[in-house]
């Protein structure tokens, strides 16, 4: 039975049991924390995590295991673009052509390979953020465990990056949320199972967009320096961690950040909104290892038709795999190498 709300199909509802013997209420998860969402033109595969603390999260199962729509307590947390969740097979690749199917959404992963800009490296043309975002997932699998007093549920898959006569990298991608919590985490390996030594670009496009931002909202990061891309960023530099509401013909303005880990290793970048529901206030985080994703980009993009910031941790830049060969920071995998990443999207905590 399928039941049309919308542009959205639902289709094969399914409970399965997370928590205790005694159903759900012991976790903090509703009766129904999994559903099946479908989206036509043509359809794309989805997962929904749902808990009585108030967030939610959709993860798409045919674009590379990102996470799509998110909100607490009925506030979105994700900037979503009009493209919506867009089937793998609408990729177009080339230059700009990312961006006809990049929904926004609270994370997108870009790479595997090539990540920022389009360049042309080595004779190759690279499009805008790479493949891997438009990959399906296979091997998919969900579930709940105990960890200690939490029960933790998650989804899991592999995602693969691969050509003949090219590079063979697998990404494992496990998201984690503990019931009851106000945290989703991603813990990602990627490895190389080719034969040849291949360029490795990592970057986690994290988009927030209304009520996470607003006007009188601002961007804490604790950054040593903050530098502008560009020329069209250069002028905003002493606004780079403040918000208004929407400003027309609004030109995007790109930062880099150099912000110190803690003593546990970890970087913390944090949006706070005080202003939110007369008051109460509404703050998110995005925490990873630095020793894993030395970099930090802001985009913001606080136009009328895109309101948004981005937050993105990375392993390089955002000006094409060609100048992060020309400047020496070009990272690679060897055959058989891997790297693991953990990034961590959490509410309140942190909000300076």
């Amino acid at each position: 039975m399928e039941v049309c709300h919308g542009s959205i199909v639902w289709t094969g509802l399914y409970t399965p049991r997370l928590g205790p013997p005694h159903g759900a209420d012991g976790t903090g998860c509703r009766h129904s924390p999994y559903r099946v969402r479908r989206w036509s033109g043509p359809r794309c595969t989805g997962c929904s995590l749902a808990y009585r603390s108030g967030l939610s999260a959709t993860i798409l199962i045919d674009r590379g295991l990102d996470i799509y729509d998110a909100d607490y307590r009925g506030a979105a947390l994700a900037w979503v673009s009009p493209t919506g969740p867009k089937h793998p097979a609408y990729f177009e690749e080339p230059g700009r052509g990312w961006l006809r199917s990049f929904y926004g959404g609270l994370v997108v992963t870009c790479g595997l390979s090539s990540a920022g800009a389009p360049s042309v490296d080595q004779g190759e043309a690279l499009g805008l953020h790479g493949r891997i975002s438009h990959t399906p997932a296979s091997n998919v699998h969900t579930g709940g465990i105990w960890q200690g007093d939490d029960y933790v549920v998650f989804i899991e898959g592999d995602l693969r990056e691969t050509r003949v006569f090219g590079e063979n990298l697998l990404l494992h991608r496990r998201i984690e949320a503990r019931a009851g919590g106000k945290t989703i985490s991603i813990y990602d390996t990627v490895r190389n199972e080719g034969f040849q030594r291949v360029p490795h670009m990592m970057l986690y496009h994290c988009n927030f967009g209304f009520p996470v931002i607003d006007d009188g909202a601002r961007l804490v990061t604790g950054a040593r320096s903050v530098m502008p891309r560009d020329d069209d960023a250069r002028p905003g530099i002493g606004e780079y961690d403040r918000f208004t509401g929407p400003i027309p013909g609004y030109r995007e303005q790109v930062f880099y950040h150099d912000i110190p880990a803690g003593s546990d290793g970890y970087v913390t970048a944090s949006i706070v909104n005080p202003g939110f529901n007369g008051g109460e206030g509404l703050g998110v985080y995005v925490r990873y290892r630095q020793r894993e994703l030395p970099r930090f980009t802001e985009w913001k993009m606080i136009g009328e038709d895109v309101y948004c910031v981005g937050l993105e941790p990375a392993n390089c830049l955002v000006e094409g795999r060609a100048k992060e060969r020309e400047r020496g920071t070009l990272q690679f995998l060897d055959p058989g190498e891997e790297r693991s990443y953990h990034i961590e999207i959490g509410i309140g905590q942190a909000v300076a």
